[in-house]
């Protein structure tokens, strides 16, 4: 018998006293550590390669802002909005985001290790040929979330609303998706390593006879 996936193992978050600093001094390619940015626009500005360190962000609005190789580590980040977030080659370890309010998030190719997602709403979640260790997405609404090419270990989406999962060519590993509702699953093959229910087996079960060339009669 398989054994249960294992799942993520999650850091507490506990930041220090932050300093309160105005968002709109941030530069590109900095090192920040230990600032709080509230209600923060930060749409368009670039961001490449900036380093947060114990940073929490609060309703920022970071639409169209380039995070391109951005590293976050041992932050919070609550409230934020973008209907467009650039964060394609980004560094996340143990990082907290709380009700994101993001139409597409670009992630791609991105590396995150002990991140939770909780709460929000995103249009379009794209992961593709990332690497994630330990991933938590609970209580959220993606419309389509782009697992494709990457490489997942210990992932779990937790009371999650999905329309479309897609996990072309993906490797993963300890993957639980069993709370989760969703309408359809794209690339078949890279569901091996993720732990479904009855129930959306037999959602799928039509999809799968497809894969396979079975015909049901």
């Amino acid at each position: 018998m398989t054994a249960p996936a294992r799942p993520p193992r999650i850091s507490p978050l506990s930041l220090p006293a932050l300093d309160a600093i105005d968002g709109r001094l941030l530069i590109d390619r900095d090192e920040r550590d230990r600032e709080h940015y509230r209600d923060s626009d930060l749409t368009g500005y670039d961001l490449t390669g900036t380093s947060f360190t114990e940073c929490d962000f609060s309703s920022v609005t970071l639409d169209d802002a380039q995070l391109r190789g951005a590293r976050f580590s041992e932050s919070r980040n609550t409230d934020s909005f973008a209907p467009s977030l650039l964060a394609a080659r980004t560094h996340w370890r143990e990082v907290l985001i709380e009700n994101p309010r993001w139409g597409s998030a670009e992630l791609f190719e991105a590396d995150l290790a002990s991140v939770h997602v909780r709460g929000g709403k995103i249009d379009y979640l794209n992961l593709r040929a990332s690497k994630i260790t330990d991933l938590l997405i609970e209580d959220c609404t993606i419309t389509d979330l782009d697992l494709g090419g990457c490489r997942g270990t210990r992932i779990e989406l937790r009371n999650c609303r999905l329309e479309t999962l897609d996990v072309t060519r993906a490797a993963l590993a300890d993957v639980d998706i069993r709370s989760t509702s969703l309408r359809t699953v794209t690339g078949l093959e890279g569901l091996r390593g993720v732990t479904i229910d009855e129930y959306q087996l037999s959602l799928f079960a039509p999809l799968f006879a497809g894969h396979l060339g079975v015909v049901v009669d």
